[in-house]
């Protein structure tokens, strides 16, 4: 079935907790969301992601691996796999410079795949106890997008130099409470092209370290392939394990 791909992956996902929580430097979480549906719509949808990070006095790393899979009346209607590494030198407490790489594969996109590699500059502007906390970052890199063939319209590929501008709100409502909003874009300085991604969520602890998340995603794609929508949304409700 369709289905087992996200699933094998989530559950992989889940494998290095184990380890992680031997190392005193590393920290992070794991969340899988599952829904199914039968009677007048049957309907799976799998969310599925890791988020690792390693700290020391002058580096931050940090990792993000996720999936989305969706299958309604037997068709495979959603299916997405993502990937980004961050490495942060840390000059103090507040700046630090960053080089990034992310890969993206979504099947209904228009593409094979999408990459980029970024560096810049980032200032943790405002920052209050552990957990609230306002990130902001400039840079630029090179993106390059595999068109799928459908929607290749005259060319194989999109490579150019990017300009990429961040940002990251983490406020700790309570001990139990945490909202967090990303924001992302990244412009294309031949084309213009910009891919701005934005995700907004609320999570609140149920027992431990296990919590209940809410999350909202939007995907825009100003310049999208042919025949590709240019705002893709998603709203998730998942189970987050921290460690």
């Amino acid at each position: 079935m369709g289905i087992r791909k996200p699933l094998v992956i989530a559950c992989m996902a889940l494998a290095p907790m184990a380890q992680a929580q031997d190392s005193g430097n590393w920290k992070g979480e794991a969340e899988l969301g599952l829904l199914i549906t039968s009677g007048n719509t049957e309907e799976t949808k799998v969310n599925s992601r890791l988020g690792l990070q390693h700290e020391t006095q002058t580096w931050r790393n940090t990792g993000e691996f996720s999936s989305r899979y969706t299958e309604a009346e037997d068709q495979t209607t959603a299916e997405e796999y993502k990937a980004a590494l961050e490495a942060d030198y840390k000059f103090d407490d507040q700046q630090y410079w960053f080089v990034r790489g992310s890969y993206e594969d979504d099947r209904f996109s228009g593409y094979d795949f999408e990459s980029t590699l970024t560096t810049g500059y980032g200032n943790r502007v405002w920052q209050s106890g552990e957990r609230s906390f306002l990130d902001l970052s400039v840079g630029g890199g090179y993106r390059y997008n595999k068109l799928k063939e459908d929607n290749a319209d005259g060319r194989d590929v999109e490579e150019e130099a990017i300009a990429r501008l961040a940002g990251q709100f983490d406020y700790a409502f309570s001990d139990t409470a945490l909202f967090r909003q990303k924001l992302s874009t990244e412009i294309g300085l031949d084309d213009n092209n910009a891919i701005t991604q934005s995700e907004t969520a609320l999570q609140t602890t149920i027992v431990g370290s296990l919590s209940m998340k809410a999350a909202f995603r939007v995907k825009h794609v100003s310049d999208a392939p042919a025949g590709s929508e240019k705002t893709d949304t998603e709203t998730s409700l998942s189970l987050l394990y921290g460690f």
